[in-house]
């Protein structure tokens, strides 16, 4: 059985070797250290604003279907929602049955009159063959946005 007071000088050797188990951030106040979570929390929410309110307004995308007519082509079929007068980029993709991406576009979706589509202008459908390095077995539209105009 180790003797009481060897078990006590056990500890403070080992913080002499290997220094001191207390944080740099323990010296610090409180107040400090309210401040420093007040600053972490206010970046964090400033991101999550960024993400949902700062990118502007998008556009949306739905798969209706596609067609794989031969090894070298497939057929997307989707339709974008959108503001009329914008203009949208969709990026849509074919791939093979490991998922590797087989035929890629970038598609430009322009100006609605409100007599296209539905919703006087925002929904059109939109219909486009993909060149295919292999037999494509699905498709996706990955994303959608706004152009800016400059």
């Amino acid at each position: 059985m180790p003797h009481p007071a060897t078990a006590q000088r056990v500890p403070s050797s080992l913080a002499n070797r290997y220094g001191s188990s207390q944080s740099k951030f323990s010296s610090w106040s409180r107040g400090r250290k309210v401040l420093l979570w007040a600053a972490i929390a206010l970046v964090v929410l400033s991101f999550v604003s960024w993400l949902t309110f700062g990118r502007g307004p998008g556009a949306d995308n739905k798969l209706i279907g596609f067609t794989v007519l031969s090894p070298s082509q497939t057929t997307v079929d989707f339709q974008v929602t959108k503001d009329p007068a914008s203009t949208a980029q969709c990026e849509v993709q074919a791939l093979d049955d490991s998922y590797a991406v087989v035929g890629w576009k970038v598609v430009t979706i322009g100006p609605n009159g409100q007599e296209q589509g539905t919703e006087h202008g925002s929904t059109t459908k939109q219909r486009i063959a993909l060149l295919t390095d292999s037999l494509a077995v699905s498709a996706v539209v990955d994303s959608c946005w706004i152009v800016k105009n400059s």
